[in-house]
């Protein structure tokens, strides 16, 4: 039983980490090495003075849609993980942790939203006169996927998971 404890809070943890990750990074559209566009940001990379220029990304219904979103399934992780570790210590044994795993599940079916937003509407989100085939998805968007099965397994394991001694 320690060891499903361990593993379902490092699972927590690691979605947490790459959720995170996913939603603040300058990833989610890639044009080439030097140009890039995230949730909050247009950046393109200087040769000459090695820095990164960023812009605010124009801000749309779409796009303000996912960063809602996005930010919404980072925080409902973080509640799910302060509640889980209150009911770790207040609980009784034998209690199931449903509050933790209803977070938790909750976060996956957001950042899901999110992403199939994304997926739908990017040329709408990103609004560039570049044609979009000329650009691909970056690894941020391919992160925000990765979470969603992610939390939501974990968060069905927490409905499950039962307080032992």
């Amino acid at each position: 039983m320690a060891y499903l404890l361990m593993f379902v809070t490092l699972l927590h943890l690691i979605t947490l980490a790459v959720l995170f990750i996913a939603t603040m990074e300058k990833s989610w559209w890639v044009w080439s090495n030097t140009e890039s566009s995230d949730l909050w940001y247009n950046c393109k990379f200087d040769n000459e003075k090695e820095t990164w220029f960023c812009e605010s990304s124009k801000e749309t219904e779409w796009l303000q849609a996912v960063q809602v979103l996005m930010v919404f399934s980072v925080v409902f992780s973080c509640i799910s993980l302060l509640v889980f570790l209150g009911q770790l210590f207040t609980m009784s044994k034998g209690g199931l942790f449903y509050l933790t795993g209803i977070c938790q599940a909750f976060a996956g079916l957001t950042t899901f939203t999110a992403a199939l937003i994304y997926t739908l509407h990017n040329k709408e989100i990103l609004e560039d006169p570049r044609e979009l085939s000329l650009g691909q998805f970056g690894y941020c968007y391919i992160l925000a996927w990765i979470c969603v099965p992610l939390l939501i397994w974990s968060g069905i394991m927490y409905i499950h998971l039962r307080k032992r001694e």
